[in-house]
């Protein structure tokens, strides 16, 4: 009894990595240029209802969600064309380019540093922070803004350590192990959240696709952050400017 047990866990656990697989094939994120993000589940073409075309036949489609992104929507998260009356650009000025000093961001170098420790070295790139401050938040002794450098890899135990880098919702920061880096975390499910007041979150391996969606160095695919109060200087990617701007969602 105990080995059917067994077997049945092991069939559950295999279906259910199965199903996430497929997920991860068809969920992709596209940052469409000047608009929202186009948010499929599924790339399989579907019949559209109650649609033909001159000779009487169906008309296939990939249905997504168009997700705002400029900031400006009145039907937050959703997009309802309001980037095109504020002409909202998906294009990243320089900083030298930029006169608005209403939300002025300093450019910051798409570089990864890297904090060596005894047991561990812990891995961070600013280009693509999103000021969560999960980091500083739960493991202020290894990561501390006031001190240089900012991140000592020495001060808490490794277990710590990894548990804190795991809530970075950005990919920023990722850790090794003798020479074998963590970056992702493979077993989660695909999903979109609509944070508070904040960018989307991004896990479980959505693609990113389209133009201009260049990861930076040694970020995440499985997990990041999308600007979508549109005030980004690293777009897609949030930059953490929203909290700068004040940006608010109150349905959210």
């Amino acid at each position: 009894m105990a080995i059917r047990v067994r077997e049945k866990m092991t069939a559950n656990t295999n279906n259910e990595k199965q199903q996430q697989d497929q997920l991860r094939e068809k969920s992709k994120i596209m940052p469409l240029p000047n608009g929202p993000y186009y948010f499929i589940n599924d790339m399989e073409p579907k019949v559209v209802e109650n649609l033909r075309n001159s000779k009487g036949e169906p008309l296939l489609v990939i249905r997504g969600v168009s997700l705002c992104r400029c900031g400006a929507s009145s039907n937050k998260p959703f997009c309802d064309g309001t980037h095109s009356k504020i002409g909202f650009s998906s294009e990243n000025k320089e900083e030298e380019d930029t006169n608005d000093n209403s939300h002025h961001h300093p450019m910051v170098k798409d570089k990864r540093k890297n904090y060596v420790g005894k047991r561990i070295t812990i891995h961070d790139n600013r280009k693509i922070c999103s000021h969560a401050a999960e980091c500083v938040n739960n493991l202020q002794s290894v990561f501390n803004p006031n001190s240089r450098p900012w991140i000592n890899s020495g001060a808490a135990e490794m277990e710590e350590i990894i548990n804190t880098i795991r809530k970075c919702p950005s990919g920023a920061l990722s850790y090794s192990i003798d020479d074998v880096e963590y970056r992702d975390q493979n077993e989660r499910k695909p999903l979109v959240t609509v944070s508070k007041d904040g960018p989307y979150l991004i896990t479980g391996g959505i693609d990113l696709i389209g133009d201009n969606t260049q990861f930076a160095e040694g970020s995440s695919k499985e997990h990041y952050t999308l600007c979508r109060c549109g005030a980004s200087t690293n777009k897609p990617f949030c930059d953490g400017v929203h909290k700068t701007i004040n940006f608010k969602d109150d349905k959210n």
